[in-house]
């Protein structure tokens, strides 16, 4: 189930096309109360040697959403229940000389074990205001948000689920 709408992913590939970026990637962030799951990426892989959240590349004829769903299971053996909303992008340079764009959401899943590992070495389930090396992008992404719009709000912990545009 998801609270996003198709006009609104149109939109964010629209955007990102027309930034020229060439590659697209779909991010779980994954919350468990006051944790967040974080996966241990292989020192050999692109951008190796580093925790991460949940996410893969969205192959040709699969929307973000499909992606989404797809990668966080392949990943971690979790099934998404709740896309609770859009949480915002980041950019990055990719291996064949491009930018990918890496659209990040706020799910809830079915069950929190157990973490069923295909691509990376380790996970572990972080505190919020305690993470470990990630990258500076992951971390504006996840740290505790201040404001009205704060981690309960878009995470959908108090059923509040969001849209963020």
């Amino acid at each position: 189930m998801s609270v996003i709408s198709p006009e609104f992913l149109s939109g964010l590939v629209s955007d990102a096309q027309a930034d020229g970026i060439t590659g697209f990637v779909a991010a779980a962030v994954v919350t468990d109360a006051d944790r967040v799951l974080l996966l241990w990426r292989k020192p050999d892989d692109f951008m190796g040697g580093m925790w991460e959240i949940p996410s893969g590349k969205v192959e040709d004829g699969e929307t973000i959403l499909e992606a989404l769903h797809r990668e966080t299971t392949e990943e971690t053996g979790l099934t998404i229940d709740m896309v609770n909303g859009y949480i915002g992008h980041f950019d990055y340079p990719n291996s064949r000389g491009g930018t990918t764009r890496q659209f990040n959401f706020a799910v809830t899943v079915a069950k929190t074990e157990p973490v069923v590992l295909t691509e990376h070495d380790a996970h572990q389930w972080a505190l919020l205001g305690d993470l470990p090396e990630v990258s500076d992008a992951v971390r504006k992404l996840i740290a505790p948000r201040q404001g009205p719009v704060g981690w309960v709000s878009w995470c959908g912990r108090r059923g509040g689920r969001t849209r963020r545009p």
